[in-house]
């Protein structure tokens, strides 16, 4: 039996070895590269409802341009990216810009928001194997470190970072950041220190997967986040896809009286939907625990976490992310994809969710709720093809004693992309 194991073992890695030694095949340094470019068209508006805050809205055109080249042909190849992003602001900027939630332009000392903004990037890179280690400008997609694109230009981080497939099915990222460049300006010094992270996702099967990773975000907190995706078709047609998202985090001492809060928090969401045919319903519930929400993205230089916009992978995360302290909510969703009824790329999202036993100081009961709809359409085919244009509205109601969390009102939301590539 103990000859048995490191047998075993040996027998594995040799035969990990030898799929890793084959790699992905280069055509090399020109030949696989490519420059893609997206105009992006953004709006939004929100009007808040509470007595004595005003309207924000702002309205841009962005260009954001990205070049990746192949990787040199060799048994180590090296390659560089580069990211250059410029937008203009068309909407006239004092009296409604300087949401932070909208976060287009920055605003300067005069309470004016900045016209334009050019923001460029680069990374170098290298791989062996199945495996790519990097520096430069990062945009990750992960769920511990999200960096936001989902307003008008993209947020982006400098540092290292690893992606590694040289076991089928399993994905093993690891990454160490020192600065963050926000949406909205041109700066690079946001007052993140720094920022580690690691994890995986592995892909036990067609129809289960999980995931795994850890951050911390020095002088901050630290962060685990545990993913579970099982789908179980039915029929050519039909399918019931059941969605594990839970995060644990704990503040450092000092940023959590920073924001006169506790250090601990626990959140998780599970998410049932059932796909038939053109419809997919779902139903999901969101919990939160500890003594403290659930905190992440913002800017460190204004208080915030510093780990990207978007990382918050949970069910209940619309205009508001159902994250206060001790809040619990429930969401009933239909989403409908048109093509099915005769017009290919246009669908429609809908949902409503709500949330209770929000702790607050002037409550242990606060509560909101959120009507969320958005149709969407994409152009199938023609001289304006993958042209998508987006409209979004959402009612969010928060009650009084829940003030100190959040903020309710009517949002829209116009997004007009147009992707192509010019290599």
């Amino acid at each position: 039996m103990n000859k048995v194991l490191p047998l075993t073992v040996l027998a594995a890695l040799s035969a990990n070895a030898a799929y890793a030694s084959s790699g992905p095949e280069s055509n090399g340094f020109i030949v696989d590269s490519h420059l893609d470019v997206l105009l992006r068209n953004a709006f939004i508006d929100r009007d808040y409802k509470p007595h004595g805050i005003k309207e924000r809205a702002e309205w841009g055109q962005g260009v954001i341009a990205s070049y990746s080249s192949g990787f040199t042909q060799g048994p180590v190849g090296f390659g560089v990216d580069a990211l250059a992003q410029y937008a203009v602001r068309l909407d006239g900027g004092r009296g409604r810009s300087g949401s932070g939630g909208i976060d287009f332009f920055a605003q300067d000392n005069d309470g004016r928001a900045k016209s334009n903004l050019a923001k460029f990037g680069a990374t170098a890179k290298m791989r062996f194997s199945n495996t790519v280690l990097s520096y430069g400008t990062q945009r990750p997609a992960l769920p511990i470190l999200n960096a936001d694109d989902s307003r008008l230009l993209t947020e982006t981080f400098t540092g290292f970072m690893l992606d590694s497939q040289e076991i089928d099915g399993l994905d093993v990222s690891a990454g160490y950041f020192t600065a963050e460049q926000q949406k909205s300006d041109d700066s690079h010094d946001t007052g993140l220190n720094s920022l580690t992270f690691a994890g995986a996702h592995y892909q036990f099967n067609d129809q289960f997967s999980g995931a795994f990773y850890a951050s911390d975000v020095q002088d901050v907190l630290n962060k685990q986040y545990l993913g579970l995706n099982y789908r179980q078709p039915f029929a050519a047609d039909q399918a019931l896809i059941l969605d594990f998202n839970g995060y644990n985090s704990r503040l450092d001492q000092s940023f959590a009286d920073s924001q006169n809060t506790g250090r601990s928090n626990t959140i998780w969401s599970l998410a049932a939907s059932y796909v038939w045919d053109i419809h997919t319903f779902k139903v999901a519930y969101q919990q939160s625990s500890g003594s403290t929400g659930y905190h992440y993205g913002g800017y460190r230089n204004q208080g915030g976490i510093g780990d990207g916009g978007n990382s918050i992978w949970l069910a209940n995360s619309y205009w508001s992310d159902f994250n206060g302290e001790d809040e619990r909510s429930w969401q009933l969703a239909y989403s409908v994809d048109l093509a099915g009824l005769g017009v290919p790329g246009l669908s429609y999202d809908v949902a409503y969710v709500r949330g209770d036993n929000i702790k607050t100081a002037a409550s242990g009961n606060g509560h909101e709720h959120e009507f969320f709809n958005q149709i969407q359409y994409k152009v199938q085919n023609g001289p304006a093809k993958d042209l998508k244009l987006k409209v979004r509205y959402s009612v969010l109601r928060v009650s009084s004693d829940a003030a100190d969390y959040n903020i309710g009102g009517n949002e829209i939301r116009v997004f007009v992309e147009y992707p192509f590539s010019l290599l």
